[in-house]
């Protein structure tokens, strides 16, 4: 998980895959366990003001540096959704004192609490209002209960201070460790893709690798990568990755990795991004799971007929799949 220093999680099944496709031997109940019991990882509004899995360590730094750039975006959704600033501030303080009385609670459960003091949850309302908490370091999604993520409250759950947002010498050291963890995980890039996979400015993404200048090397087409990481030149196995997996969303563009007659399947619309399945890097075709009597049944739709080998490995790695999420039958 540090590797990739973030996943987008506002699917969270999806986003354990993601870890599953990186590693031997998880489950999602393991990673269940880290969120639960462990408290290892957490859940919150990061990069790209959507949810992002992350290491408990990350979260603080990760949040001072992101959540100053969604505030103004965050006040004008609330006020498209018709709750004023004033009552936007109150349901804050409702949810920090429902979290502190009575331990991690669920959206629903945070929602009924908001609405009992007459304050505006219909429609986006309530995920907004939580945001706003979360985005404050008030409130992380962090235990599952009966299959849904609560809320806790972040000095509890995480044992420390609530984050605060991040200026001066700290938020340049946070720009420099943000361009060299996002480096680790997916270099070589450039500062667009920086910027763009962590949805602060292009000026703050220049920033963040300009102080690494020392530790980068400059590589074909105007991209940079952490020196002394000699690239690999295996071929790289065939996988299935979930959907809003970190290889589809950690560059600006995607088109080295999705044929562009092809993209349109990948990435119809709407903010969707679907499964898809991959051989030496390349995507081609997507996949999805159904459950039925305790099994998984995974259904991969190439874009073209595949090698015997490569649909021999992407029988294996449906296999793998079911077996993460203990639905072998």
């Amino acid at each position: 998980m540090r590797g990739l220093l973030a996943v987008q999680a506002q699917d969270l099944r999806a986003a354990r895959l993601a870890l599953r496709a990186r590693g031997e031997g998880l489950t999602a109940a393991g990673v269940d366990a880290a969120l639960t019991d462990e408290r290892s990882l957490v859940v919150a509004w990061l990069g790209r003001g959507t949810l992002h899995l992350v290491c408990r360590e990350d979260h603080p730094w990760l949040l001072g540096l992101t959540a100053p750039a969604h505030a103004a975006a965050s006040a004008r959704r609330l006020g498209q959704e018709g709750v004023s600033p004033s009552d936007a501030e109150r349901a804050v303080a409702i949810v920090e004192r429902a979290l502190g009385a009575e331990g991690p609670l669920t959206r629903p459960e945070l929602g009924a609490r908001i609405a009992a003091q007459g304050i505006r949850t219909e429609g986006q309302a309530t995920p907004h209002l939580l945001m706003l908490a979360a985005l404050r370091g008030i409130a992380v999604l962090g235990p599952l209960r009966d299959g849904a993520q609560a809320f806790a409250l972040t000095r509890d759950w995480l044992e420390a201070p609530p984050p605060v947002p991040l200026t001066g010498a700290g938020r340049d050291a946070a720009l420099a460790e943000l361009a060299r963890r996002y480096l680790a995980g997916h270099g070589p890039a450039s500062a667009a893709d920086l910027a763009a996979w962590s949805g602060l400015a292009l000026r703050d993404a220049r920033a963040g690798l300009q102080a690494i200048a020392r530790e980068l090397a400059e590589v074909d087409g105007g991209l940079v990568d952490l020196a002394g990481g000699a690239p690999d030149a295996a071929p790289i196995a065939p996988r299935l990755l979930p959907a809003f997996d970190p290889y589809l969303l950690g560059w600006k563009d995607r088109a080295f990795a999705v044929p562009a007659d092809h993209a349109r399947r990948v990435h119809p619309g709407g903010g969707m991004l679907r499964a898809v399945a991959t051989d030496d890097g390349l995507v081609t075709g997507t996949w999805g799971a159904r459950r039925r009597g305790g099994r998984l049944t995974v259904d991969v739709e190439p874009f073209e007929r595949l090698e015997p080998a490569v649909a021999a490995a992407l029988e294996a790695e449906a296999a793998d799949v079911a077996r993460f999420e203990r639905l072998e039958g």
